[in-house]
């Protein structure tokens, strides 16, 4: 019976543990990125701003609406009411009905739509320069939790192996090899391991946390510590300056803005344009009908829309001069980012033989010391230069993927790898 008690517990326990791993997702950096493109609060807020300037199309696509006038005049003095009527008749009575209707210029509704459908691609455009900056912040969460769990690998081994030690020792020391300093130091060291852990599994939960608001999910989620972190970009910074001036999203967004600014100049040179009011007149006037037609149009003598044509082509210079304002930034941002990347990778690169020596030194000495061959100081050290060597690499390799992650940004590649 409690044989029996022990399986089902057995059972149930790892059904448990592993229904709850199985539904933790793991995400890699390019699937972080999709996630985000899908999910982000931030954007699908900001995708409202391209269905606004949609509207817009419609708005500017309608004809001005008829007008109907009416005015009435009646005959109040009764003295003067012709023979045998009354008040409420029509031959005291003068109506006037009016139907008029604006009719604007072919090429000023033509520049309308033309204006409203640059004003949807600038805002698709300024919707892509938003995905990037969201991209590089989903990206720097993702080494950020990247590098919290391995930080918290590393504690992990490090505590293991002096838990192991300290069982170690407590024996050694009741069959009196080493004495209580000794045993007192080991639990020292795993006592810090300890409260580092916390700190570091901690920071670890707070990381996700944070990750998952930015990829719009509420599941647990984990980041696949096994990626790779490598994808294709032109080899060389002179590469990648072009590939960043002809199709990164904020040189796309200026450059439609600029053709914003040229249609919102043809729009205002229409607008000085006059409309006029075409209309037919109905004017019974005490029983007597006429009829007649009804024009009128501004005589453009003042007002010409001078303001709005200047203004528009102050827009225009505005514009164009942030196009070359971020051509430049674009230049000092590739040649940073790429100087930063190359130095970062040959600073990984020398680092990759230092971790199998420090491993090598504390097996080396952990087999020395349980044998008696060196102190426990010797020991301690060692294992306190394996894990200083272990972070170390850790960060080596965290400003590597920050570099890597910046060029990505810079060069504008960040928006195709979430595709």
């Amino acid at each position: 019976m409690h044989f029996k008690i022990i399986i089902i517990t057995a059972i149930v326990t790892t059904f448990c543990i592993f229904g709850k791993a199985s539904a933790q997702t793991k995400y890699s950096l390019q699937q972080a990125l999709q996630a985000a493109k899908t999910n982000n609060p931030i954007l699908k807020r900001e995708q409202f701003n391209v269905n606004v300037a949609e509207t817009d199309i419609v708005t500017a696509s309608l004809r001005p609406n008829p007008v109907l006038n009416n005015q009435s005049l009646q005959l109040i003095k009764a003295t003067k009411f012709p023979e045998n009527s009354n008040w409420s008749n029509h031959l005291n009575r003068q109506v006037w009905w009016q139907v008029t209707k604006p009719f604007q210029m072919p090429e000023l509704r033509k520049n309308k739509i033309d204006y409203a459908n640059q004003n949807v691609i600038l805002n698709q455009k300024a919707y892509t320069e938003t995905e990037r900056n969201l991209f590089q912040d989903v990206a720097s969460k993702w080494l950020d939790v990247w590098f919290a769990r391995k930080q918290l690998d590393i504690l992990n081994i490090a505590k293991s192996n002096i838990d192991t030690l300290v069982n170690i020792n407590k024996l050694r020391l009741k069959n009196q090899v080493i004495t209580t300093t000794d045993l007192a130091r080991t639990e020292l060291l795993a006592n810090q391991y300890s409260v580092q852990m916390k700190s570091a599994d901690q920071n670890y939960k707070n990381e996700i946390t944070n990750l998952k608001y930015l990829i719009g999910v509420q599941d647990d989620v984990a980041v696949d510590t096994t990626d790779n972190f490598q994808f294709a970009f032109p080899a060389n910074a002179d590469d990648l300056l072009q590939q960043a001036l002809q199709s990164r999203s904020d040189i796309q967004t200026l450059k439609s803005t600029i053709d914003v600014a040229n249609a919102n100049i043809k729009l205002q040179k229409s607008l000085a344009l006059p409309v006029p009011e075409l209309g037919a007149i109905l004017n019974p006037q005490n029983g007597v009908p006429y009829m007649g037609v009804y024009g009128t149009i501004a005589i453009p003598v003042f007002s010409r829309n001078q303001g709005e044509i200047k203004k528009s082509h102050v827009l225009k210079q505005q514009a164009e001069q942030d196009l070359v304002a971020t051509q430049s930034l674009i230049q000092s941002e590739i040649s940073t980012a790429y100087s930063s990347y190359v130095t970062q990778k040959q600073n990984l690169q020398n680092f990759n033989g230092l971790l199998a020596q420090s491993q090598t030194i504390l097996n080396n000495v952990k087999y020395s010391y349980l044998r008696g061959g060196t102190t426990i100081i010797d020991f301690l050290e060692a294992q306190r230069s394996w894990l200083d060597t272990q972070q170390q690499y850790y960060e080596t390799l965290q400003l590597y993927r920050q570099s890597y992650i910046k060029l990505l940004y810079a060069s504008g590649i960040i928006n195709q790898i979430a595709q």
